[in-house]
């Protein structure tokens, strides 16, 4: 799987460092393991400065769509996305904008720039 994937219970935070291309299915997986190690609304980082991201506009509606169902069952947490390229800030401007959800959420050019906001945003 293009996604690495650390979820720590004690700090409450996810990080998720994409490599390779990413495509909807390893975001659906990624999604997954959140939910069944019950962090959902812990704070996250979604890192995809390392990745091609392989998402066209229905993948992105269907993951919007996702998200909004996850959050009429759960409390989300804060999210802050890594993106280096035009494409993959693209891509996740149109994520933020589907994907309804009542939480905090940021695109960074830099890992250190989203964690040092994901640390100063309450909730988690």
């Amino acid at each position: 799987m293009p996604i690495h994937l650390t979820i720590s219970h004690p700090t409450r935070l996810v990080v998720a460092i994409a490599k390779e291309t990413l495509t909807l299915k390893d975001i659906e997986l990624y999604l997954d393991e959140v939910v069944v190690k019950e962090a959902m609304g812990y704070r996250k980082i979604f890192d995809l400065s390392h990745a091609e991201v392989a998402l066209g506009d229905n993948d992105i509606m269907q993951l919007g769509a996702r998200i909004s169902a996850y959050a009429v069952t759960a409390r989300m947490g804060p999210l802050a996305i890594v993106a280096a390229t035009p494409e993959a800030v693209a891509r996740a401007r149109l994520f933020t904008t589907l994907a309804s959800a009542e939480r905090p959420i940021k695109i960074f050019g830099e890992l250190h720039e989203a964690r040092r906001w994901l640390d100063s945003v309450p909730g988690g």
